[in-house]
C-alpha cells in the first residue's frame, strides 16, 4: 500500500509540474522559455513553437492523469517510462546547441530520472496487485 501512495503522489506531481509548464509555455512562453536552458531562443514569429511545446506538455499530463484516475497502473508506468524520452531529448537538444548544461542535467535529465522511478514504481504495483488478485 505503502508503494501504491508513493507511486500515486509521484504521478500526481509529476502530472502537476508538467501541466504548470505546458499552461506556462501557452499563456507566457516569452517568461518561460530562457529557463529551458537553450543559449539563444528565436523571435517574433519563429517563437511560435513555444506553444507547440505548451500543447506537448499538457496532453503528456492529461495522458498520464487520465491513466493514473482509470487505474491503469500497467499502462501507465509504460507510458511514463516512454514519455521520460521527452526530457531526455530536450536535455540532449540543449546540449547540442552549445545551451545550459547545468539546465540540461538539472532540470531535463533529473526530470527524466523522476519520470522514469515513478514508471517503474507504477509497474511494481501493478505487477503486486496482479500477484495478489492471482
Amino acid at each position: 500500500m505503502t508503494r501504491r501512495i508513493i507511486a500515486d503522489a509521484l504521478t500526481v506531481i509529476s502530472v502537476l509540474f508538467v501541466f504548470s509548464f505546458g499552461l506556462q509555455y501557452l499563456f507566457t512562453p516569452a517568461e518561460v522559455a530562457p529557463s529551458m536552458g537553450f543559449a539563444h531562443w528565436p523571435t517574433g514569429e519563429a517563437a511560435e513553437f513555444l506553444s507547440v511545446k505548451g500543447v506537448r506538455d499538457l496532453a503528456s499530463a492529461i495522458v498520464i492523469l487520465v491513466l493514473l484516475a482509470i487505474r491503469e497502473r500497467r499502462a501507465l508506468g509504460w507510458v511514463l517510462l516512454a514519455i521520460a524520452l521527452i526530457p531526455i531529448g530536450d536535455g540532449s537538444l540543449i546540449l547540442v546547441h552549445d545551451g545550459s548544461t547545468a539546465a540540461a542535467f538539472g532540470i531535463h535529465y533529473a526530470t527524466a530520472v523522476a519520470v522514469i522511478v515513478t514508471g517503474l514504481l507504477q509497474l511494481s504495483v501493478a505487477k503486486r496487485a496482479k500477484a495478489v488478485a492471482a
